[in-house]
């Protein structure tokens, strides 16, 4: 029995460790893909200015011509940024604020009926940029990110003035 509950254990750290090394492969396709498309839909925002100044009014947002540029350049800079993991945690932030907003103006009902059909809030357009930006707020951009470079640079400057 100890032999077969051991056995388990091993297959189990075989399995985390295996499954570790997706980690950073992960996030950089949620960056890459989600980063893009940020900035893709607040370059549309500030592009098509007078459009997303009526939606905005038909959402019910205050100020609809600032919160226009203020959305558009949130979602150009910070998915730029997002996109290469500059910053990364930090650039999530604003981007978790806005697709928060967008929720409460643009989805008002769709949040307000979450337990009632949570189908509509998962198909809605503002939940997987929302996801990707909580992903990144919560686990860091992975290896493959300018952050991560810079923490590899650091750490192996550290490394090379210990020795």
């Amino acid at each position: 029995m100890k032999n077969l509950i051991a056995l388990f254990e091993n297959a189990y750290r075989l399995l985390i460790r295996g499954a570790s090394f997706l980690q950073s492969p992960i996030l950089l396709v949620i960056r890459l893909y989600w980063g893009w498309q940020m900035f893709v839909s607040g370059h549309a925002h500030l592009t098509h200015v007078q459009d997303m100044i009526k939606r905005f009014q038909d959402w019910g947002v205050p100020f609809p011509a600032v919160n226009v540029y203020i959305s558009g350049l949130t979602e150009c800079v910070c998915g730029l940024l997002f996109l290469a993991g500059v910053a990364s945690r930090l650039v999530a932030i604003p981007l978790i604020i806005n697709f928060c907003v967008a929720y409460l103006t643009a989805s008002r009902k769709v949040l307000f009926n979450l337990f009632n059909d949570p189908d509509a809030f998962v198909s809605d357009a503002a939940f997987l940029f929302l996801l990707a930006a909580v992903l990144v707020f919560v686990f860091g951009p992975g290896l493959f990110s300018v952050d991560g470079f810079i923490l590899w640079r650091r750490g192996k400057a550290t490394s090379s003035t210990q020795s």
